[in-house]
């Protein structure tokens, strides 16, 4: 007999020993982390950078496969015994020499993940991962100048670009509500002294919100630069609009943090948004079920949670796993498993 047919008869000894867990369950209690496992990472370290805000440091497993200055990650953590997901910018560059990457979180009013993260959060916490996503990136060949118009939070995948790429000539206009209220205002400001940024720094308490109508005085030679923007809804907007007029549409690239609103509960409205079915449900029906008896096409397979032939994305709303009560949330990318989730609210899949 050969040696992989021996492993693989003992594997399958050692699932008939730790039925109803999988080897694979016991692996991942004393190696998190290990090569094959699902993504995760174990926070090293909590860094304040204001009072409502700080820089989480993430040891990532094995399988992570990197990511570009300005993208961002999903992480899964467990607040109040149920796993929530949100999504951050990845703030470190992506060639730190020692593997870890960071996030920086703002603590928003009644926001679950953020105040725990800001707040509670502590080295040795194993979290789930998703591999680095979003187009919010420098291009290949670095522009001869930059402009970076940020405000709040929005600077964070900024601040992943500029620790990343040094590059001839960046300015950066930045408000935030007061001068201890900008996130890493120490690190743009060591930037400005070796002449590797210029720095516009509003506080909005005492000058008021950015009119981007007054870039011409801040900025300028603004219409010449490749424009990096992230902020509140407002300002992107306002950016879009003063861009387009000057027909400098291409030239503006703009990061959207989507708030996520999500009312979970025991069940509700199942939107299948491919084929325009509305239904409603119960929280204890699998959507796979859900789905069957309203006439949608669904993949499906094992029915038990083990071949994952049902995936499909979430796109709006909130799942609860009925195995775990783990509940999901909507955030751009995810995939749920439809035959063992149920309505945890409305809810939109891509069906």
């Amino acid at each position: 007999m050969t040696s992989a047919a021996l492993r693989s008869r003992a594997w399958k000894l050692l699932e008939l020993v730790t039925t109803p867990l999988l080897p694979s369950d016991y692996l991942d209690l004393v190696s998190p982390l290990r090569a094959g496992a699902d993504l995760r990472g174990r926070i090293e370290a909590v860094h304040p950078e204001t009072p409502d805000a700080a820089t989480i440091v993430i040891r990532p497993g094995r399988g992570w496969r990197g990511h570009r200055a300005g993208q961002y990650i999903r992480i899964g953590i467990d607040v109040d015994g149920v796993r929530l997901w949100r999504a951050y910018s990845v703030t470190s560059p992506a060639n730190r020499a020692d593997g870890r990457i960071t996030i920086t979180v703002k603590a928003i009013p009644d926001g679950k993940v953020s105040n725990h993260l800001v707040r509670d959060a502590k080295p040795g916490t194993v979290i789930q991962l998703d591999q680095a996503c979003g187009d919010f990136v420098l291009p290949e060949t670095k522009p001869a100048k930059v402009l970076y118009l940020t405000a709040g939070s929005g600077i964070t995948p900024a601040m992943g670009m500029l620790r990343d790429a040094e590059l001839d000539d960046v300015v950066m206009v930045h408000s935030a509500p007061r001068k201890e209220d900008v996130i890493f205002r120490n690190d743009l400001h060591d930037l400005v002294a070796d002449k590797k940024l210029r720095l516009v720094e509003l506080h909005t308490d005492t000058d008021g919100m950015l009119d981007v109508a007054r870039l011409h005085e801040l900025v300028p030679d603004w219409a010449e630069r490749e424009t990096w923007a992230c902020g509140p809804a407002g300002l992107l907007d306002a950016a879009e609009e003063h861009w387009t007029a000057h027909g400098l549409a291409d030239s503006l690239h703009t990061e959207r943090f989507r708030p996520s609103v999500v009312v979970a509960g025991d069940g509700g409205e199942v939107t299948f948004s491919t084929t325009g079915t509305t239904v409603e449900a119960d929280g204890a029906t699998p959507l796979l079920d859900v789905g069957e008896e309203a006439g949608v096409l669904m993949p499906s397979g094992c029915r038990m949670g083990i071949c994952f032939g049902c995936v499909t994305p979430l796109k709006a709303g909130a799942v609860r796993d009925l195995r775990t009560g783990e509940i999901t949330e909507a955030e751009p990318g995810v995939l749920i498993q439809t035959c063992v989730s149920a309505a945890a609210g409305p809810c939109d899949l891509e069906r």
